[in-house]
């Protein structure tokens, strides 16, 4: 083979494999890691004299055409083989459909039938329109299909109960894309403390601003995805948050505790180096 001819042979094997590594790698992407749940563990120190109890976090479930029903199935029976005291689900419930699949409010149900459950909304569940907003601007199909998983919905609401001899006041905000989130009128609804620990149901965590001025202990967020797509180098370049320090995991803020969890479902099909998951939280 002649050197010019060689050059080309290696050019063209080199494009082939390149090829072939970006297919592998999409293929992976989009059926492989989008499909891989894990759970993270994290363990909040509140510094009270008060009983351990578990939450449970499920966000950004996503129902649609890449995010079956199946696989939030194989989600709800993860949280639930963790034996939570708690489950809090922090909004985006659908993504190309305002009142989910056939079928999905049985799934969540399973969780409201074993475990007090609540939840507040994401961008995707309606709200003001907005460029990202879906074509129902109404969120009353989503809280509907929570209804009817017997699970409630708090919009700028809270609610207190009592969970292992703990009082804990919840605190749900509507979502800050969505031009929902009032925390002023969330917080003063709320009765005072006694001895209860706040958590907040907020979904996206640059809300948190917002919320500087009032009084509050944990707050579990979604949205982010964890990035979704985390690169060698680059990083996370896609999270959609303005506050890039806050796109998963559990993090002290204004002596507060700020989670973020990279959530179940996803948006077009595809994850990269982050794989989907259900938040364990241990409040000590």
């Amino acid at each position: 083979m002649s050197p010019v001819a060689n050059r080309i042979f290696s050019r063209r094997k080199f494009l082939l494999g390149a090829a072939g590594a970006f297919t592998a790698g999409g293929l992976y992407a989009r059926f492989a890691e989008s499909q891989r749940l894990r759970v993270s563990r994290h363990e909040v120190r509140l510094g009270a004299k008060n009983p351990a109890i578990r939450i449970v976090q499920l966000s950004d479930l996503h129902a649609s055409s890449v995010v079956p029903l199946e696989f939030i199935a194989e989600a709800v029976t993860l949280a639930l083989a963790q034996k939570p005291d708690l489950i809090a689900l922090t909004g985006d419930f659908v993504t190309d459909s305002q009142t989910g699949p056939h079928g999905y409010a049985e799934i969540l149900a399973r969780l409201s039938e074993t475990t007090p459950t609540f939840a507040c909304l994401g961008n995707h569940d309606g709200g003001v329109a907005r460029p990202h907003a879906p074509s129902n601007p109404t969120v009353k199909p989503v809280v509907d299909l929570l209804a009817r998983a017997r699970i409630p919905c708090l919009v700028n609401d809270h609610r207190a109960l009592t969970v292992r001899d703990r009082k804990l006041q919840l605190i749900g905000l509507g979502d800050l894309w969505s031009a929902m989130c009032a925390p002023a009128i969330a917080f003063a609804q709320t009765p005072a403390r006694d001895g209860a620990t706040r958590i907040v149901l907020n979904h996206n965590p640059d809300a948190k601003e917002l919320l500087r001025a009032h009084d509050w202990d944990l707050m579990l967020c979604g949205h982010t995805h964890g990035g979704q797509v985390r690169l060698p180098f680059l990083g996370v370049p896609l999270a959609p948050v303005t506050d890039k320090r806050y796109i998963e995991g559990l993090h002290r803020w204004e002596n507060r505790w700020l989670h973020i969890t990279r959530g179940v479902g996803n948006l077009h099909g595809i994850r990269i180096n982050c794989r989907p998951e259900i938040s364990v939280l241990d409040l000590r």
